[in-house]
């Protein structure tokens, strides 16, 4: 338990969509420090997510030391993938998975978060993500890996462009790394030991 008085304080986590992951953990722990939890839950799995929340699946692992559930203030949809809808191929506009969908891409995760909450104090990038993750990197494409730099990467520099003017001075962005940004994991490819 944090040994942080968070009460009053808005903290966005990007990349939340189940209980297994560290986006989770850190939701848990600011929510235990009290600050109100925000997040931002990949398009493809926002909709089982958000079944699985509402169904009880996740009520245990929400229970915090006070007996009470972790809440989520609001979820987002967000492919941090993309900073603007003017990014978005019409492949994935089509796609079953974010057809129905809107209001996705980084710039307009921002702007409805600054239109809900007026502005927020820490922001957590808790993403990664590689189409090609199963691969050994030397069998990856230039397309496969640049997606995973992108998504995993990039999307921590496009979430400040974007979320910085809606957080105070005194605010705070956390980025995850992983230990095969500092050396080989075998097995571990499709560019997500570079990202």
């Amino acid at each position: 338990m944090l040994s942080l008085d968070l009460r009053g304080k808005k903290a966005f986590i990007a990349g939340v969509g189940d209980d297994n992951g560290f986006g989770w953990a850190i939701a848990k722990a600011l929510a235990e420090a009290g600050a109100q939890i925000i997040v931002g839950t990949w398009t493809p799995v926002m909709k089982i997510f958000k079944t699985n929340l509402a169904n009880g699946k996740f009520d245990e692992s929400r229970r915090l030391s006070d007996g009470s559930l972790m809440e989520f203030a609001k979820i987002y949809p967000l492919d941090a993938s993309f900073d603007s809808p003017e990014d978005i191929p019409l492949d994935i506009r089509e796609n079953k998975r974010y057809k129905e969908v809107s209001g996705y891409t980084i710039a307009e995760v921002a702007e409805a978060v600054k239109n809900d909450y007026g502005q927020i104090d820490i922001l957590i990038h808790s993403l990664a993500n590689a189409p090609e993750v199963q691969k050994p990197l030397l069998d990856t494409s230039r397309k496969g890996y640049l997606a995973a730099l992108s998504s995993s990467s990039y999307s921590f520099i496009s979430l400040l462009s974007h979320f910085a003017p809606i957080m105070p001075a005194e605010s705070s962005a956390l980025a995850l790394s992983y230990i095969a940004s500092e050396s080989v994991i075998p097995g571990y490819g499709g560019g997500m030991s570079s990202a």
